[in-house]
C-alpha cells in the first residue's frame, strides 16, 4: 500500500470514527429571572439529523435517564449558526405526539426541534415564553416577565427549572451565565490582588539582584 493510499485510508477511518462518535447530551438548571436566556454550543462532525428538546413543562425522562419533574416554565428554543450568527430555526411548542402533554394543563408546550445540520459549530438558546429570539445572535431577544402558565389551568403553578437535551451531535457544552455585579466586583478585586502580588515579587526580585 502506498503512503498516499495509507493516508487516505487513515483519514477515511478518522472521518467514520467522528461520525460514529455522535452522542446525546442532557443539561438541567434554573433561571434567576424570566428574562434569562441560556445558551449551549454544540458541534456537528458529519451531516446529521440533530434533535433539540426540553422536558421542563410536562416533565419526563431525559436522554440521560433522569426523571424531570413537571411544573417548569413554558420554553422556547432557537438554533443559530456560529459561522455568521444567523438563526436556523426556532420552536415554541413541540406539539402533542412529539412531546408529552402536561398532566394538569393538558398542553404539549415543551419544545422539539429537529433538523439535518451540516458539519460545523452551532449555538442554541433556551428561554421563557414569549421571549422569542432575534434573527441573528447580534440582535435582541424579546424578553419575558413571568414564569407563570398562560394556559389558564387552575392549580398549575410554574417555577424556574429547565431540562434540555441535545441529541446526535459531536459535542455540546453549556455556556455559563454572566456573573452577578457582586461576583464581578469580587473577580476584579481578585485580579487586583493577584496583580499586586506579582508586582511586589518583581520589585523584591530586582532588589535582591
Amino acid at each position: 500500500m502506498s503512503r498516499l493510499t495509507l493516508l487516505a485510508a487513515v483519514a477515511a477511518s478518522a472521518l467514520a470514527a467522528s461520525s460514529a462518535s455522535a452522542a446525546d447530551f442532557s443539561f438541567t438548571g434554573t433561571f434567576p429571572d424570566p428574562a434569562t436566556v441560556q445558551f449551549f454550543d454544540f458541534t456537528v462532525g458529519a451531516a446529521s439529523n440533530v434533535t433539540l428538546r426540553t422536558w421542563s413543562y410536562a416533565g419526563g425522562v431525559n436522554a440521560a435517564g433522569n426523571t424531570i419533574a413537571r411544573g417548569g416554565f413554558d420554553p422556547i428554543l432557537a438554533v443559530f449558526s456560529l459561522a455568521d450568527g444567523s438563526q436556523i430555526g426556532q420552536n415554541d411548542d413541540g406539539g402533542c405526539g412529539l412531546v408529552a402533554a402536561d398532566s394538569v394543563s393538558g398542553q404539549c408546550w415543551d419544545t422539539f426541534f429537529t433538523a439535518a445540520l451540516n458539519p460545523g459549530n452551532y449555538r442554541v438558546s433556551v428561554q421563557v415564553y414569549p421571549n422569542f429570539a432575534p434573527g441573528n445572535l447580534s440582535g435582541t431577544f424579546a424578553g419575558a416577565t413571568t414564569f407563570a402558565d398562560v394556559s389558564g389551568a387552575a392549580n398549575n403553578p410554574r417555577d424556574n427549572h429547565w431540562a434540555f437535551d441535545i441529541l446526535n451531535v459531536g459535542s455540546a457544552v453549556v455556556i455559563p451565565g454572566v456573573p452577578e455585579p457582586t461576583s464581578w466586583a469580587m473577580l476584579i478585586a481578585g485580579f487586583g490582588i493577584v496583580g499586586a502580588v506579582a508586582r511586589r515579587r518583581r520589585v523584591l526580585a530586582n532588589v535582591a539582584a
